[in-house]
């Protein structure tokens, strides 16, 4: 209302939402209003602007007191009747209709999309409930052939649902009990007040005694951030307890594990003359690692090893090649660097990119790594890295599924996916879409791999770039 003041949404590094944001207008005094990453929709003042109303995630309103600067959640309640058969029939009309002027391909793969519509949509309709609705429905997207496709949703059913506790353990058998092979890193069991050892012997869970035959994970079973009492005996001998708060997912803890081990190889296989890193989406915030990690992994490097294996794929493949395909066009020599600009030739190799691009950059050597794990934007990098000239590229054809794609929701919450752009290799005029990036040395790791500690595809790739930079 004073004309001072700007409210905004936007996305904050590690949240899925959007937060609300104040500042004044000449950029001081940024406020950060909400902190859970909800999300905010609709940001709407009220007439006399003294407060702000708002959707939040789930579909809760919300108001901001523009003088108190507080949030307050505004319950209400609403009643709908559904005829859901007619809710079926406008469903399926709409998904159909969003597809029908969308899909990317005109001539829908060759297949005729109208009849498609006229032999599914009476099964469509005979459906009882609505995840039987949404498997009808893929079947005939499935005709399509194409990525980056599908209905998601579930039905108006709730079931309980019941999570393993996991504390990032391996164990194996022995003669009479369980012994703990491996501690992930992070994990639960590798906090101090929860501390497990590799060798410790798992006695029992929660009272319930365990012997070689136990899955003992059938007592991790509805214990998330619960409290579970193990009884072990280390590699002393000696009987102890140990409480452990189990979570639901070890995910980031793993993939952490996993690029260690990778980091680990790379030293080992190219003698500590090369850096690694690996890139675990096509997002922003796997972009902000990489920039983040880009100057440390390769500090002292002669070369870059850049990973997008299991990578499944997003948007950010622009802004690596921003970073990998810069270009030398000029030399510079400051004051002070030389007695005489006759010396010029001696600095043919310094040109100022920091200070003059917006990434820092990379122009030492480097080599990818692809895999049929590397989906989407992930493909898109591997042609582009091999389609540019950057360096070579390592390890197994890309999965082949490339088509830009958003969606839409439909009346009840469920999400169609809309695949609504095309990808062709300017190189070789190729489609992306059923067409893998085709690596320059085909390498497959053999299902054993990790347990033995190699990494063929890793030390294909060291082997390749070293005897590039040494050939140069």
């Amino acid at each position: 209302k004073d004309g001072k003041t700007i409210y905004y949404t936007t996305k904050v590094p590690g949240k899925k939402g959007r937060d609300l944001f104040s500042v004044k207008w000449d950029g001081t005094e940024t406020k950060r209003i909400t902190k859970d990453g909800m999300g905010i929709f609709g940001l709407t003042p009220d007439s006399k602007n003294s407060a702000l109303y708002f959707l939040r995630k789930g579909g809760r309103i919300a108001r901001l007191n523009l003088k108190s600067n507080k949030v307050e959640n505004l319950p209400f309640s609403a009643r709908m009747t559904i005829n859901y058969p007619a809710e079926l029939n406008q469903m399926f009309e709409e998904a159909w209709r969003i597809l029908n002027y969308t899909f990317y391909d005109p001539e829908f793969h060759g297949r005729d999309w109208n009849k498609l519509k006229k032999r599914y949509k009476p099964v469509c309709l005979s459906a009882t409930t609505k995840h039987d609705f949404r498997d009808y429905f893929n079947q005939m997207l499935g005709q399509l052939n194409a990525s980056h496709m599908g209905l998601y949703g579930r039905g108006r059913e709730k079931v309980q649902r019941e999570a393993v506790g996991r504390i990032g353990v391996e164990v194996k058998p022995l003669k009479e009990r369980i012994e703990i092979t491996h501690i992930v890193p992070g994990s639960p069991a590798d906090k101090e007040f929860s501390k497990l050892y590799v060798g410790d012997i798992i006695l029992s869970v929660n009272g319930n005694s365990v012997n070689k035959n136990t899955n003992i994970w059938k007592y991790f079973a509805d214990t998330v951030d619960k409290r579970v009492l193990l009884e072990v005996k280390g590699k002393d001998g000696k009987t102890r307890e140990v409480y452990i708060r189990p979570v639901s997912s070890l995910r980031n803890e793993l993939y952490k594990e996993y690029v260690k081990f990778n980091r680990k190889l790379v030293e080992k296989y190219s003698n500590g003359k090369l850096g690694y890193i690996h890139i675990q989406g096509m997002d922003m915030p796997s972009f902000e690692n990489f920039e983040r990690e880009l100057e440390v992994a390769g500090k002292g490097k002669e070369g870059l090893v850049i990973d997008v294996r299991f990578n499944g794929g997003g948007w950010t493949t622009d802004y690596l090649m921003a970073i990998l395909n810069v270009k030398q066009h000029a030399y510079t020599i400051p004051r002070g660097a030389a007695k005489s600009l006759k010396e010029h030739k001696k600095f043919r190799k310094y040109y100022p990119f920091a200070e003059r691009l917006p990434f820092y950059p990379w122009t030492k050597p480097s080599i990818a790594l692809c895999n049929s794990a590397s989906y989407s934007n992930a493909e898109i990098f591997s042609h582009a890295y091999k389609t540019l000239g950057i360096g070579k590229l390592v390890g197994e054809p890309t999965f082949g599924a490339v088509i830009s794609t958003d969606g839409e929701t439909l009346i009840d919450g469920m999400f169609i996916r809309k695949p609504f752009r095309a990808w062709f290799v300017l190189k070789t005029d190729e489609d992306m879409e059923k067409v893998p990036a085709i690596p320059d040395f085909i390498v497959n790791n053999p299902p054993d791999w990790k347990a033995k500690g190699e990494d063929l595809q890793l030390k294909k790739a060291c082997e390749v770039l070293l005897e590039e930079i040494e050939g140069k």
